[in-house]
């Protein structure tokens, strides 16, 4: 018989019952079992650990009285359709939640060095959002109900907390806007509707410098950039960012001016200063504003997940 009209083997039993394991799991918007148990061996130290930690960063984190217990993860696969921005931020935030409740399950104190990873799906505008990073325990500490989670690598964050300055927690901000008119049906806002006569007008006095398309595309920045804070403002007093992305896309209508689509997401750490470290102000984010190395897909940072070329065109917001 040819492979290709072969039947697949019916599941085994052990197959069924994990696969009914974890779909009541998602739907109590817990662990499954098997999953609570493999992070409970590694806990107790029943199994090896893994670690995305370099062999250097193990010895720091030892000598400050760290230890790995498992290598910890968040997927979430989410259907943006309705807001490529918006829906990007909320896929994170879900993933997010999925790995602070492994770390909790590890008995883990914090994860550092996470990781994040897209996959592009061909089914409707949906991607799957996935966070990699290693559970650590603080020897003399209880293990934390609610973990820390930090993009920073191990030896970043031991610096931190040598200078007073502790991760607390990982934020996001997105924004997106239109310029010009909105007749595609995406949804959204769109504030600088009426500013493109203003633009055509321009380009017909002459050779003028064209500082609208400038200022829209620094305002969606800003935008990002202070929905950052507000989603750090109850975790810390400052945001090392190490993830951005944004674009401009031209919309070409017929018979009329162009419109543009601009969308920014900002994405990394929350640290805090309670223990009176000597900070004289609140931290701002600190953001590389290199485009050619930030954006770039060929960057050697192991952090940035967006490159510049997503392949999104036209498509969803």
């Amino acid at each position: 018989m040819p492979w290709f009209n072969r039947k697949p083997p019916p599941p085994s039993a052990e197959a069924e019952a994990r696969d009914r394991d974890w779909e009541t799991a998602l739907a109590q918007d817990r662990l499954p079992q098997s999953v609570v148990d493999r992070l409970t061996a590694a806990r107790a130290g029943r199994t090896p650990w893994v670690a995305t930690m370099t062999p250097a960063e193990l010895l720091t984190i030892r000598s400050h009285r760290c230890r790995p217990i498992a290598m910890v993860s968040g997927t979430c696969w989410y259907n943006f359709g309705w807001s490529w921005t918006e829906g990007h931020a909320e896929g994170w935030t879900y993933a997010l939640n999925r790995i602070r409740q492994e770390a909790a399950d590890a008995g883990a104190n914090a994860v550092v060095d996470v990781q994040m990873r897209t996959v592009r799906h061909r089914i409707g505008s949906s991607m799957d959002f996935t966070l990699l990073g290693t559970a650590l325990y603080m020897e003399g500490l209880p293990p934390s109900t609610d973990p820390v989670i930090a993009t920073v690598p191990a030896l970043e964050f031991v610096q931190l907390l040598e200078m007073g300055i502790v991760p607390t927690g990982i934020a996001i901000g997105a924004r997106y806007e239109w310029l010009g008119g909105n007749n595609w049906g995406y949804g959204g806002g769109n504030r600088w509707g009426g500013r493109m006569t203003q633009m055509q007008s321009s380009v017909f006095a002459g050779n003028q410098p064209l500082t609208e398309l400038g200022t829209f595309w620094e305002s969606i920045r800003r935008d990002a950039h202070a929905d950052l804070r507000r989603y750090a403002g109850h975790l810390g007093n400052g945001v090392l960012a190490h993830t951005h992305f944004g674009q401009i896309i031209r919309q070409e209508r017929d018979k009329q001016p162009p419109a543009y689509l601009g969308r920014h997401i900002v994405l990394g750490t929350v640290v805090d200063t309670p223990f009176g470290a000597d900070v004289p102000h609140s931290i701002e984010p600190v953001i590389d504003m290199r485009d050619d190395d930030t954006l770039s897909a060929a960057r050697a940072h192991r952090h940035n997940v967006y490159s510049n070329d997503l392949g999104e065109g036209e498509g969803p917001i």
